[in-house]
């Protein structure tokens, strides 16, 4: 079968994964040819050795989620590199070709950490349902690593779409309308208003909702690996970083602001030129993801600062979706109640609480400096003990729940309440604050950078 032939018997196959990078390693350049002409309209690049050397040579500089290696090569052996592959902590698909094989031959290809093993000469059918389910599992590898990594740092919802007040329903509208184009946002409010939620909901209407989205707290992240983190790494034991399990889909960074002034620069060339390069290696990697970002204060302070680069602000800032804090839109406080009543005494396995008229004229006074949040961990804790906890909401003014609402004597703003309330909480505990912030339903560094705003008292 001619080369010609070959490339017009595959214009009729479907793609394999558009975003794949295969390598083919094979010494007979007929065979090269044939395998690099059947992959090149199929996935998004192909790359080819004739030797395993010349091979090692191309991992290290790209990262291949497919390798094709034929078993017998000049110098290193196929299955030889294969192993040394696998002891470097390789994990790529690698489907074995050759010609001469027996049931040993087999054995020890699948020994060695082969997906598959082809025999010479082969249909051009048969290579591509082999590579394309070696594709599949290695795509499935992917999808698997964000679901178990989303489990493991899974924190409980803010749910802050919920809502039917006109707050959230041009937060509503104005999310649909962003999610049709793959812009960068910027999503901003204060801590627990629920965005996370909303780049959830970004995503599930956009046009790539079935591939990964992929959080990120960046304040959670080690400074010394949040470089690794996002962009991987190669060396001799080579790991991905987000961006890449993220490709195709959309990468949430969280807590933006609190990235190094470094890795902004780094974060920036990567949102520019669409291509990342893992640390500890010349290797560039070209990804297709969708950015989004949030932040729980506003950055362009930041940029005056001197904190956060200017650049990377208005990089990030295509489009700027601002969360409403739940005191604005204190109407939709009831709604949420019942929905989080409703999703919460099923996980917990507990009966529902009922929520009188009185209570919920308590909840609708209280400002919420938590938020959303700090709402659904007051029904949380309620529906642990079997009623409306209202008094946790002024522990620090009275240890059992007040007879009526707190409306304050004389006018108040709400940045003089928030600060009495959080003021108070913190007293309640005896400074506290991990125990304050959670009470709060908002993180200790928010309660330690408002305390310190205020000049309060140290933590603790």
């Amino acid at each position: 079968m001619s080369t010609p032939a070959i490339a017009d018997a595959t214009t009729s196959l479907p793609e394999l994964w558009p975003l794949a990078t295969v390598l083919v390693v094979d010494d007979e350049p007929g065979m090269r040819n044939f395998l690099i002409k059947a992959l090149q309209p199929r996935v998004g690049q192909v790359l080819a050795a004739a030797s395993a050397e010349e091979a090692e040579g191309l991992l290290q500089r790209h990262r291949c989620d497919l390798v094709v290696l034929d078993i017998t090569l000049p110098g290193k052996s196929g299955i030889t590199l294969l192993r040394e592959l696998r002891a470097q902590g390789n994990a790529c698909e690698v489907v074995l070709i050759t010609a001469f094989a027996d049931l040993d031959t087999a054995i020890e290809a699948l020994r060695a950490g082969a997906g598959d093993l082809l025999l010479k000469p082969f249909r051009v059918t048969q290579v591509l349902s082999a590579f394309k389910q070696a594709l599949e599992r290695a795509r499935l590898k992917r999808e698997n690593w964000v679901l178990r990594r989303a489990l493991s740092q899974r924190t409980p919802p803010a749910d802050g779409l919920v809502g039917s007040s006109i707050a959230i329903r041009g937060l509503q509208t104005a999310l649909r309308r962003v999610a049709a184009v793959d812009s960068t946002v910027l999503l901003t409010g204060e801590s627990g208003t629920g965005k996370e939620l909303a780049a959830q909901a970004l995503h599930a209407l956009s046009p790539f909702a079935a591939a990964p989205f992929v959080p990120v707290n960046c304040a959670t992240l080690s400074p010394a690996l949040i470089e690794t983190e996002l962009f991987g790494q190669g060396g001799p034991q080579p790991r991905d970083g987000l961006f890449v399990y993220a490709q195709g889909g959309t990468l949430f960074l969280d807590e933006i602001g609190e990235l190094p002034l470094a890795l902004q620069a780094t974060l920036l060339r990567a949102l520019e030129g669409r291509r990342i390069r893992p640390v500890g290696t010349e290797q560039e990697v070209p990804v297709n993801l969708r950015i989004v970002a949030a932040s729980n204060r506003p950055l362009l302070p930041e940029v005056e600062a001197g904190r956060f680069r200017k650049d990377l602000y208005y990089r990030l800032q295509v489009v700027e979706i601002t969360l409403p804090p739940l005191r604005s839109h204190k109407e939709d406080i009831p709604e949420l109640v019942a929905h989080f009543i409703g999703t919460l005494a099923p996980q917990l396995g507990v009966a529902p609480i009922e929520v009188t008229p009185e209570e919920m004229g308590y909840l609708r006074e209280y400002d919420w400096p938590g938020n959303v949040r700090e709402l659904r961990n007051l029904i949380e804790r309620s529906l642990i003990v079997g009623a409306l906890n209202v008094s946790a909401l002024y522990q620090g003014l009275s240890r059992t729940r007040p007879q009526a609402p707190m409306v304050p004597r004389g006018p108040v703003d709400l940045h003089t309440r928030e600060k009495q309330h959080i003021l108070a909480v913190l007293a309640s505990v005896d400074g506290d604050k991990t125990r304050a912030a959670q009470l709060l339903g908002i993180s200790r560094r928010t309660l330690e950078r408002r305390v310190a705003e205020w000049g309060g008292a140290e933590a603790s």
